[in-house]
C-alpha cells in the first residue's frame, strides 16, 4: 500500500460549492437582466478572471472594470460581497478533515482570487484544519502549471510520490501526476470515499 504524508485539496467545488447563478440573480434584482449581461460580459471575457486569480491584475483594477460593466449600479463594497456569495460547504466533505488531520499534512491549493477569498471563504472555521494555503493569486500561479505543485512541495519537504490531490478539474490532477503526485478527481462524497480506502487512507 502507497504511503501518503500529505493530501492537497482543491477548494471549489470540492470544499466549497459554487453557483455563479447567484450573484447574476442578485444582479438582476437591482436592475433588469444587469446580472444576465454581466455574465455574458464574464463568460466572453474569462481570460480577465484567470489574471486575476493569477495575481496579474490587482484588487482595483478588477473591480473597476466589473463595475464597468454593471453601469456603476452598485459600489465597489456591494459588488464584492454580491460576486462573492455564491459558496455553500460540502459537510460530507469537510467532516473528513478532523480525522486526516490526526495522519497527514492538510494543504489548500486553489485557483482563487482575493476577493472571492475576503468576502466569501476565509472565515469558514474549516479553514483551520489546514496547515498551508496555497492560493494562485498569492503565488502568482495558476494551477495546472507545474510550480504551483512544488510550492507545496516546498513547504512539505518530502517526496513528491507522498502527496495526494483532490481537485474537481481533471487537467488539474493530470498536472499533479505529472510531477509524481496521486490524485482523485473528485466526483462527490462517496465516490472520495471510495478513492480513499482503495488507497488505504480512511
Amino acid at each position: 500500500m502507497k504511503k501518503y504524508s500529505t493530501i492537497v485539496f482543491d477548494l471549489g467545488n470540492v470544499l466549497l460549492p459554487f453557483d455563479h447563478t447567484l450573484w447574476v440573480s442578485s444582479f438582476n434584482k437591482i436592475e433588469d437582466e444587469l446580472g444576465t449581461k454581466m455574465y455574458d460580459k464574464y463568460k466572453q471575457n474569462f481570460t480577465l478572471q484567470m489574471d486575476y486569480e493569477g495575481g496579474k491584475i490587482s484588487d482595483e483594477e478588477f473591480i473597476n472594470i466589473n463595475l464597468e460593466w454593471l453601469n456603476y449600479k452598485v459600489s465597489g463594497e456591494e459588488f464584492c460581497k454580491i460576486f462573492s456569495n455564491i459558496f455553500s460547504v460540502d459537510e460530507d466533505v469537510v467532516s473528513l478533515l478532523p480525522e486526516l488531520k490526526k495522519k497527514y499534512n492538510l494543504i489548500l491549493l486553489s485557483n482563487t482570487s482575493n476577493i472571492h477569498k475576503k468576502y466569501g471563504w476565509e472565515n469558514y472555521s474549516f479553514i483551520n484544519y489546514f496547515d498551508k494555503l496555497v492560493l494562485s493569486h498569492e503565488v502568482g500561479i495558476i494551477k495546472p502549471d507545474e510550480r504551483i505543485y512544488r510550492i507545496v512541495e516546498d513547504y512539505t519537504k518530502d517526496l513528491s510520490g507522498s502527496h495526494i490531490f483532490i481537485d474537481d478539474i481533471f487537467d488539474n490532477i493530470i498536472g499533479a501526476k505529472k510531477i509524481g503526485w496521486d490524485g482523485i478527481h473528485f466526483k462527490g462524497y462517496e465516490d472520495l470515499i471510495l478513492e480513499f480506502k482503495s488507497r488505504g487512507i480512511i
